[in-house]
């Protein structure tokens, strides 16, 4: 996954509550499904995401929000949402 990746904010990934299918995290990414179906099965694996609901042969997904990896993401991504927020403030332009 050498290129940016666009999360698409329809798709809260962090949100525990938030099920979604793998076509949906395909479609969020932007990445190829071959590059999804190879690393997908180990997220399985190690618990990052959990199936939440099976309809007929599809599944739903969820974000194990309690597996430790999940939680430094999302502490990292408040405090860089919180840096940003900063610079911005600090790039206003201060009307006299």
């Amino acid at each position: 996954m050498g290129r940016q990746q666009n999360i698409n904010p329809a798709i809260p990934i962090y949100d525990d509550q938030k099920r979604f299918t793998k076509k949906e995290v395909i479609e969020a990414l932007g990445m190829s499904k071959q590059t999804f179906y190879k690393y997908f099965p180990e997220l399985e694996e190690y618990g990052i995401v959990k199936v939440s609901r099976k309809i007929g042969k599809a599944k739903l997904y969820r974000i194990n929000v309690e597996h430790p990896l999940v939680k430094i993401l999302r502490e990292y991504e408040l405090k860089l949402s919180q840096e940003m927020a900063e610079k911005a403030k600090m790039k206003k332009p201060i009307l006299a």
